[in-house]
């Protein structure tokens, strides 16, 4: 295979965001810690997605164009509601609705499609399409509540903020530990199904997190902001 900056540059932003993401969500909510991972997260995660896109977008592999894309959304919009004051919104806000709406009604059809017998999938399995669509149309549900009701406040922007963010992160494992990337390690390791655990980290921190989050009396008594800075 000929050497390719592009594919160098993705892969070890790829490698960067894993790491630094799963430090990101062990370390606690505010610390200086989890400032500092969640920013190489950040930064590494979109240069991922954004290769990821145009990589694909060359090879004509529509399904790969489309998960570059939801995940520099997720991730995206995980960062500025972080940034952002209580109740704060943008007209990008407007245009990044176009993702989740897209990402979750066309899987959605793709699905059904599928279903019925009148196209294939490119190697996606069928529940994950349909998985990944739905998750894409609560991203909607939630990107026109924020905008019905003009921003979000306090522990719900930092549930907003930490969801994404984990998701993200569950895209860029799974695609490595259950797609290309399982190329690497050996069969015995591939056919214990040990990788489905690593994959499926960032869906158990999600949860983790999200109740924590949700019900703790810990987060509701400090400021949203301040827990989700930095990352």
């Amino acid at each position: 295979m000929a050497f390719s900056p592009l594919l160098t540059l993705h892969i070890s932003a790829g490698m960067v965001g894993m790491f630094s993401g799963t430090a990101a969500m062990i370390f606690r909510k505010g610390s200086p810690r989890h400032e500092q991972a969640g920013k190489v997260f950040v930064a590494s995660m979109l240069t991922m997605a954004a290769t990821a896109t145009w990589l694909a977008f060359l090879k004509h592999q529509s399904d790969n164009v489309g998960g570059g894309i939801i995940t520099f959304y997720l991730i995206a919009t995980a960062w500025l509601t972080a940034r952002r004051r209580d109740g704060e919104t943008s007209i990008w806000d407007w245009v990044a609705l176009v993702v989740p709406l897209w990402g979750g009604i066309g899987g959605w059809i793709k699905g059904m499609q599928a279903v019925r017998g009148h196209t294939g999938l490119e190697g996606l399995p069928l529940v994950m399409t349909f998985f990944m669509g739905s998750v894409m149309l609560l991203a909607a549900a939630g990107d026109i509540r924020m905008l019905a009701r003009h921003g979000v406040f306090g522990t719900q922007r930092l549930v907003r903020h930490l969801w994404r963010m984990c998701f993200g992160l569950f895209i860029a494992t799974g695609s490595f530990f259950l797609g290309q990337g399982s190329n690497i390690f050996p069969s015995i390791i591939k056919q214990s199904d040990l990788l489905l655990i690593p994959a499926l980290l960032p869906l158990v921190l999600l949860v983790f997190w999200f109740f924590r989050v949700r019900f703790s009396s810990a987060y509701k008594s400090k400021p949203a902001a301040a827990m989700a800075r930095g990352a």
